[in-house]
């Protein structure tokens, strides 16, 4: 089954060229059955390729799914046309008034992760809707900054600086091979990563029930389980695209800023020679099983939403 977009969402005509299945709406009203709605709380500057990075992976699964974009209510984004944000973005103030609910919900990072969480500002309304998840969203993912601010919120857990930015292409080995959101995953893997912060191990098994699923012996955890909130948090960047690494760095080379060539990137370390994707098949079956697992325990009734279990496997 495909996923349903906007016919004029950019999105939409990216990845049909790719061959992923979409949909627009006439057609999806065809089908007689209840589509798993996700959202993207999209915090990234550049929307467009962060909602396309998403949705090529959400899309990906034998499920229907129906895509929609949230932003913060009061900031304003500089890096995406205003005419994009009317036209495919709801505030979430606005969700929230609704009542509505959400069989998942992908929260992104932001580049802000230099800044004390507290300092952020739309931090308030980000707790805010942290908190409203565990009312209205079965399942919530969230990604690099967005991951670390909410197990930050819900269990306290310091972020720290790093000496040296965190960029490349690092191996990282399973924890829980058991887990059913790593079914298919190899023993090691190869996963992106840019950030200048981490979150440690030993913080985050302090906590009772918090569970580490993957992790790297370079640059630390990278994917938690939070049971208790019906809640995945992912460091590093399955869903970049294979040049996005090299969009970063040619980005920051301009500008004469310090920057290292990405590690483990390009062949031979080499940033004349194209980048070489090696993540790609986890990035779809780590997001392919997530759907899965919502598929698998999401009430039929989305009105039974956050009232159920708080383990997605009762």
């Amino acid at each position: 089954m495909p996923i349903k977009l906007p016919a004029d969402l950019p999105a939409y005509t990216v990845l049909s060229r790719e061959g992923v299945m979409v949909m627009d709406e006439a057609l999806a009203e065809r089908q007689d059955i209840r589509p798993l709605k996700i959202g993207l709380l999209n915090l990234m500057p550049k929307k467009i390729q962060t909602e396309t990075q998403f949705a090529r992976l959400i899309g990906a699964t034998p499920l229907q799914i129906e895509f929609h974009l949230i932003r913060m209510t009061e900031h304003e984004t500089k890096n995406t046309a205003a005419e994009h944000m009317e036209a495919f973005y709801r505030p979430f103030a606005d969700v929230a008034a609704s009542g509505e609910t959400f069989d998942g919900l992908v929260i992104t990072g932001a580049p802000i992760e230099h800044l004390p969480f507290e300092e952020v500002t739309y931090w308030d309304e980000l707790t805010r809707v942290f908190d409203w998840t565990q009312t209205h969203v079965h399942s919530t993912f969230g990604v690099c900054w967005g991951g670390m601010a909410m197990i930050h919120h819900f269990h306290g857990v310091p972020k720290h600086l790093l000496s040296a930015k965190a960029f490349g292409c690092y191996r990282h080995a399973l924890c829980a091979p058991e887990s059913p959101l790593l079914r298919g995953f190899s023993d090691d893997m190869v996963i992106p990563v840019s950030r200048w912060t981490e979150m440690r191990r030993d913080e985050i098994e302090a906590h009772e029930g918090l569970r580490v699923l993957v992790d790297s012996p370079e640059v630390g955890p990278c994917l938690v389980e939070d049971p208790a909130h019906r809640a995945l948090y992912i460091f590093n960047h399955l869903e970049y695209d294979s040049g996005t690494l090299k969009e970063e760095y040619d980005r920051d080379a301009v500008k004469g800023e310090p920057i290292a060539v990405p590690r483990n990137y390009y062949p031979g370390d080499d940033p004349t020679k194209k980048p070489q994707n090696r993540w790609r098949s986890h990035a779809h079956l780590l997001y392919g099983n997530w759907i899965s697992e919502i598929y698998l325990t999401t009430p039929f009734d989305m009105g039974e939403i956050g009232r159920r279990s708080t383990d997605l496997r009762r």
